[in-house]
């Protein structure tokens, strides 16, 4: 799975929505309560709040043997919107990453090489990129 996540202290949701013209896979809220799973094992005595506002555009998880595949379709939505997502981060004082989450099944891993075109697009609007990478056996 890749995802794109505009965030930031607190900013319109709606707004970067009609910005982009594109509908957000998730987003939430600072200051929103942290919905936990429930856990037969776990006894939740605290309330957790929302440290950000997050707007964020996902793949979803998808089976495949290159991560390419998947920052790709974030690409086709996003590279021309370039001037907005400029004008969403000088307006709102927000910041872009794009995370790469990664299931590791039997042993089999994808390429992990970002290619220059996705290089190229993530210096241009100024974002960053993390990985997260969970290996089952």
């Amino acid at each position: 799975m890749a995802y794109f996540s505009i965030f930031g202290d607190d900013f319109p949701l709606d707004k970067v929505t009609q910005i982009l013209n594109i509908e957000p896979t998730r987003s939430y809220k600072k200051g929103e309560v942290i919905v936990r799973p429930k856990n037969d094992n776990v006894i939740i005595t605290t309330t957790i709040y929302r440290k950000e506002t997050d707007w964020e555009l996902s793949t979803g998880y998808q089976e495949s043997t290159d991560i390419n595949d998947q920052l790709y379709l974030l690409l086709d939505t996003l590279e021309n919107k370039v001037s907005e997502l400029i004008r969403i981060k000088d307006e709102y004082k927000v910041s872009f990453t794009f995370m790469i989450v990664i299931n590791i099944e039997n042993n089999e891993t994808p390429a992990m090489c970002l290619e220059q075109r996705f290089i190229s697009f993530v210096h241009t609007i100024n974002a960053g990129v993390d990985f997260d990478l969970y290996i089952f056996s």
